[in-house]
């Protein structure tokens, strides 16, 4: 897998980072099979829309490559446990097109971003990689429509109901997913209110994020190898509760919740 250093296409990635997910394959013979691009935000049609994507294809053992800020916390679980029955790999990245021909490779840009519900997509690889350059960034999850005055809205019981329901539903995506309790601790203990927290290379490890320092894709006699390498900053979490967060500065959270309003994960103003 060819990487590529800098922000290059950066403004692309982050007007796709706006839009509903989308899925695309993106060849980068003859080094390599390619990977499944994921860039954007998880609605509640994710889940389908990647099952038409994948309809036909081969992606047993594919690598998927995340550029999101977040979105519907139901969606995202469900979408995740798809990525992992394909025991994909999961990592953070940008795809550009260093050739204007259509047929020319794609290389990946390390320098992207996956907050928010994202975290826990890329916990559903098999094996995870995240270069050092790219930023992973948590938050709580949230009432999606209350998120931008978290502290000026009111709230029912019903309300609470529907926050702590999806709570519990993360926690057991999470240990099921082979995570550790310290990524629902680290997420939990920031409000919509405070920036998304951006995970340590050291917190990386602790959550169980990382797997691997290493991505090798072999599809012919030579191997193209990727090296990882750690960073720091910090950001923020919602629920449907909706998670989400698309640019560099502005992530978005949130929790789904099926009843009354759907949860969605903030953005970082």
């Amino acid at each position: 897998m060819a990487v590529l250093s800098g922000s290059v296409h950066a403004g692309v990635a982050l007007e796709d980072r706006k839009l509903p997910m989308k899925f695309t394959w993106v060849d980068c013979h003859p080094n390599c099979r390619g990977w499944v691009r994921a860039a954007g935000i998880v609605t509640a049609d994710s889940p389908r829309d990647f099952d038409e994507f994948a309809h036909g294809r081969q992606l047993g053992g594919a690598t998927i490559v995340l550029d999101s800020s977040g979105g519907s916390v139901n969606a995202s679980i469900a979408l995740g446990r798809r990525f992992r029955e394909l025991g994909a790999l999961t990592t953070v990245g940008v795809s550009v097109q260093t050739n204007t021909a259509q047929s020319a490779p794609a290389n990946m840009a390390p320098v992207a971003y996956c907050e928010s519900m994202c975290v826990f997509l890329l916990l559903s690889g098999k094996t995870r990689y995240v270069p050092e350059s790219a930023h992973v960034r948590v938050h709580q999850i949230w009432l999606g429509d209350r998120a931008n005055d978290a502290k000026g809205a009111t709230y029912s019981a019903d309300d609470l109901m529907i926050v702590e329901r999806d709570i519990g539903r993360l926690a057991k995506y999470t240990f099921d997913m082979g995570g550790a309790g310290d990524l629902l601790s680290l997420s939990l203990n920031v409000p919509p209110w405070e920036d998304l927290h951006e995970l340590s290379r050291d917190e990386l490890r602790l959550t169980n994020l990382v797997t691997t320092d290493m991505v090798v894709q072999a599809s012919g006699p030579n191997t193209a190898t990727v090296e990882l390498t750690p960073k720091p900053v910090q950001g923020r979490f919602v629920s449907s509760v909706v998670a989400t967060s698309p640019e560099p500065a502005k992530p978005v959270k949130s929790a789904e919740a099926t009843s009354r309003k759907e949860m969605t994960p903030r953005r970082q103003e």
